[in-house]
């Protein structure tokens, strides 16, 4: 029978031991005097060297902070979409910069296989100022909202008692929750779907800010429904408000029919829309709320799935993860990002100031009405679009 060493003798002669690669792969040098440096080589190289899944606006960042960007060539714009949502602090904030240069030479990483001492802040932090029990972290939008696809069906099958694999979520059209499989599968948009079928089951569509729809499709399917997923606002869709009491109207249809109210406020969260959720406009109580984009202050992907501990304990160790959700890297600067949230007042100030902005796009729109067909927005908060006549 072989001995067993212990554990410390193991890794010490495993410490000892040097590894020498001698295999060697050699790389093409790009000469330095090929490196793009104008707007337009920098677009030509990217049309080049990269897939074609965007068709971006033709201006180049090089440089920003606050609202201004800089071009290569030293030209000044104002941001007015903020990385949809994304860096609703500003470009660079000083704080957030602080936190995250502190933290990345700190540890940047411990996977969830460990603890570490940045998540659990973060995860207090977080869960209290929203007012829920508890977090489940991840990184992208779209993960965050197929986290909480996830836990919805997790939550029908074990609370609702819906029949194994007849779980059906509702969603809307006009909808954008991201670009994965699962996701597109409940748009409405075939721009989104086309070539990328067979299209995931389990969805049926509904009218945005159609509460009489919205119960039919309950009153047929609910005890099947595990959840009714919606932005409070949409973006993708052109900034379009439902009507109001909409939002109540979903409340008491999802709690009448036993049905989870999952709001996805990654674009329409953390102050954008003049409240720190989009919801707390008609003062409801989602179920599930996603978060992202402005979490990570711009400068790291942050997301983030909240609920109470009713829902969230459903999902069991080793059902659902991320190695990279949670990192303390994110989660310091999570932190940073929400204190000039709440010490900048800058839901407060999106209502302020995107109320001026309004009134001032209404008035371009009297003046030039061959030119803007419609302004749309909350009368308070930074989401407004202008809808050109073509």
């Amino acid at each position: 029978m072989a001995s067993r060493r212990p554990l410390q003798s193991v890794l010490s002669n495993l410490s000892s031991n040097r590894v020498i690669w001698s295999g060697r792969r050699s790389f093409g040098a790009i000469p330095q005097a090929t490196l793009p440096s104008s707007s337009q080589e920098l677009i030509s190289f990217e049309y080049e060297h990269s897939a074609h899944n965007y068709h971006p606006i033709p201006v180049v960042f090089s440089q920003a902070r606050g609202s201004s960007i800089w071009d290569p060539e030293g030209n000044r714009y104002l941001d007015f979409l903020s990385a949809y949502s994304a860096v609703n602090q500003g470009h660079c904030h000083p704080k957030i910069m602080k936190a995250l240069q502190e933290q990345a030479e700190r540890l940047t990483l411990s996977s969830r296989a460990f603890y570490n001492d940045r998540f659990p802040r973060f995860a207090e932090y977080l869960t209290s100022m929203l007012g829920y029990d508890m977090v489940l972290p991840m990184n992208t939008g779209a993960e965050a909202v197929e986290t909480a696809l996830k836990l919805a069906r997790k939550w029908g099958y074990e609370k609702k008692k819906i029949p194994k694999n007849e779980a059906i979520i509702v969603s809307c059209c006009g909808c954008f929750h991201g670009r994965t499989l699962a996701v597109i599968s409940m748009s409405c948009d075939n721009d989104a779907t086309r070539g990328f079928g067979p299209l995931l089951p389990g969805h049926l569509k509904t009218d945005f800010g159609d509460a009489v729809g919205l119960e039919k499709i309950f009153e047929e399917y609910g005890d099947r429904i595990a959840g009714f997923l919606f932005e409070p606002i949409q973006g993708e869709a052109g900034v379009i408000i439902p009507p109001d009491g909409y939002l109540k109207s979903v409340r008491e249809l999802c709690s009448k029919y036993n049905i989870l109210m999952i709001a996805d406020e990654i674009q329409s969260g953390l102050a954008r829309s003049g409240k720190m959720l989009a919801c707390d406009w008609e003062e409801v109580r989602p179920d599930v709320v996603i978060l992202g984009k402005a979490l990570g202050g711009g400068v790291i992907p942050v997301s983030a799935v909240l609920a109470d501990k009713d829902v969230m304990l459903c999902i069991q160790p080793g059902e659902h993860g991320s190695t990279f959700g949670g990192n303390p890297l994110a989660s310091a600067v999570a932190v940073a990002s929400l204190d000039v949230i709440r010490d900048e007042r800058l839901a407060e100030r999106s209502a302020q100031m995107g109320q001026e902005l309004r009134n001032q796009l209404l008035q371009i729109q009297q003046q030039y009405p061959n030119y803007i067909k419609e302004v749309r927005g909350r009368v308070e908060g930074e989401r407004n679009s202008c809808q050109a006549n073509t």
